[in-house]
């Protein structure tokens, strides 16, 4: 049995099917009965609803689990308190090998969800656990492309003019998969997980225009107006954690360029992985707005 938790989250929602399609048990962990009835449908059978930083639901979660895959809340307050105590929890119940989705440069502590992550990472470490670690840069997400699709711009909460590595969550989940399956092989590994190149915000405007067929603006918006993609309806005074994140990304990466290495991601996919340019054409096909022009 495997235990995926943010099951119906970015990670989650690719991992999952995979698993099943190799014919593994999952165990899958979510906070709201509607997400629930989601993985149900999808042919999840064991389904546990709760909030994971409570101790009582990680025993449960890990209970005649034999691997984990953690994926950490980053927008969540409780984030660093589900990390710790699932280890804890998984410790106990004898888990055979944990795996971890932390992010690249854990160690740069000025970011809020880094830190996190880092604290995370070295109570694993501490734990005895079999583990493996994966250190993804920044998530090639479809939420970042709704304004380009919808309104022909492209924006950013810091600089245009700093560089960031990404990577696509399907090949994210692929590595996770390896892991899962092939656990020996991957065991005490620590994975950095980088697509090829480092980008402006300027040149993934040029990568969006060139698959759409138009211009694209690229504006840089602060971390509190992007919260509003995130946060949907809630009223931001109760998400201070939600924005303390959001505001230190924006800080950083206006400082700072945010750049990985190709070489491990490509080595363990044994192919180049998923380019940005691959990404926006696919989620532009899979809005329907994309078939159109082909």
């Amino acid at each position: 049995m495997i235990l995926v938790t943010a099951a119906n989250g970015n990670q989650g929602r690719l991992l999952i099917p995979k698993l099943l399609s190799a014919g593994l048990p999952v165990r899958a962990v979510v906070r709201s009965e509607a997400s629930a009835a989601f993985l149900r449908a999808r042919g999840v059978t064991d389904v546990l609803v709760g909030d994971l930083a409570e101790p009582g639901v990680q025993r449960a979660a890990v209970r005649g689990v034999s691997k984990v895959y953690h994926v950490g809340a980053t927008l969540s307050p409780g984030e660093r308190a589900m990390g710790l105590g699932l280890i804890d929890a998984a410790v106990e119940a004898g888990v055979e090998h944990f795996v971890f989705s932390s992010v690249l440069h854990s160690i740069v502590t000025d970011l809020v969800q880094h830190e996190i992550k880092r604290d995370i990472e070295e109570h694993l470490l501490a734990s005895d656990l079999e583990f493996t670690i994966l250190q993804p840069s920044n998530y090639m997400l479809p939420l970042k492309l709704q304004p380009a699709f919808e309104r022909g711009a492209f924006e950013l909460s810091w600089s245009l003019t700093r560089r960031q590595s990404l990577v696509d969550l399907d090949d994210v989940t692929d590595v996770a998969v390896m892991a899962l399956v092939d656990s020996a092989r991957h065991a005490a590994a620590t994975y950095e997980l980088v697509a090829p190149g480092r980008f402006t915000a300027h040149e993934l405007g040029e990568v969006i225009a060139q698959v759409l067929g138009r211009p694209i603006a690229v504006r840089e918006i602060d971390a509190d107006t992007y919260a509003t993609a995130w946060l949907g309806d809630r009223d931001p005074a109760t998400a201070t954690h939600e924005l303390a994140v959001l505001r230190s990304i924006s800080a950083r990466y206006s400082a700072h360029d945010f750049v990985g290495n190709p070489n491990v991601l490509t080595w363990l996919l044994g192919r180049e992985p998923t380019s940005f340019a691959q990404f926006v054409r696919r989620e532009w096909l899979r809005t329907g707005s994309g078939r159109d022009r082909d």
